[in-house]
């Protein structure tokens, strides 16, 4: 029985993932670095320690994570400002049946928590959501378990009692480390035969995860 349902935010409940795709790239251009694109799309979901380490170990020790890091979010900013924040398909569907069947929802991202918060609001869907948790709030972010594990906690339940929804390999894999029943809704590549072993189950949209919830009453 699922008692509470956690989403990831980029590319899972907000369109945005996009624009990390883009803007990293260009960050480190600025940098004198060149990101490819499979490099930057496996970073979605990268939490602390685990992205510093990741580009060093690729470009060298003197590159400076935090500093390209605000650059891109700069960037990024900038063009959010431009074009709005889209939500993903069945977003507000699946937190309207939750709310009607009475299952918590509430969100782990490795988006820092001020952020998560206006994205959040801007979209209109923070009311739906009982608990935010960032990454910056544990001692290691995706893919460590740290971020589902204190999530279970905060909300009083079991991680084998909770469904987690993400879109990338980094979340899939901290979400199923935790223990929970793991929910792909594929944004910038479909699962892999890797991800897959992980899933409990896999959507297109994510009104689609109602058939997947405790039956009704």
């Amino acid at each position: 029985m699922i008692k509470a349902v956690l989403f990831d935010m980029d590319g899972t409940l907000i369109d945005t993932e996009k624009y990390y795709r883009r803007f990293w790239p260009l960050a480190m251009a600025e940098f004198g670095y060149h990101l490819t694109d499979e490099q930057v799309l496996s970073m979605r979901s990268l939490g602390r320690p685990f992205a510093p380490a990741r580009l060093k170990a690729w470009f060298g020790e003197d590159l400076d994570y935090y500093a390209i890091r605000a650059r891109r979010t700069e960037m990024m900013e900038k063009q959010l400002e431009k074009d709005g924040i889209s939500l993903k398909p069945g977003a507000v569907e699946i937190l309207e049946e939750l709310k009607r069947r009475g299952i918590p929802a509430a969100v782990a991202t490795a988006t820092p928590l001020e952020r998560t918060e206006k994205y959040l609001n801007l979209t209109g869907i923070r009311p739906y959501f009982s608990k935010i948790i960032s990454a910056t709030q544990v001692k290691e972010g995706k893919p460590s378990p740290d971020i589902y594990l204190y999530a279970c906690e905060q909300l009083g339940l079991l991680p084998e009692e909770c469904m987690a929804v993400e879109d990338a390999p980094n979340g899939i894999l901290a979400a199923y480390r935790a223990g929970l029943k793991v929910v792909m809704v594929p944004d910038q590549t479909q699962p892999t035969k890797e991800d897959k072993k992980y899933l409990y189950a896999c959507v297109d949209r994510l009104d689609e995860l109602a058939e997947y919830l405790m039956p009704e009453k």
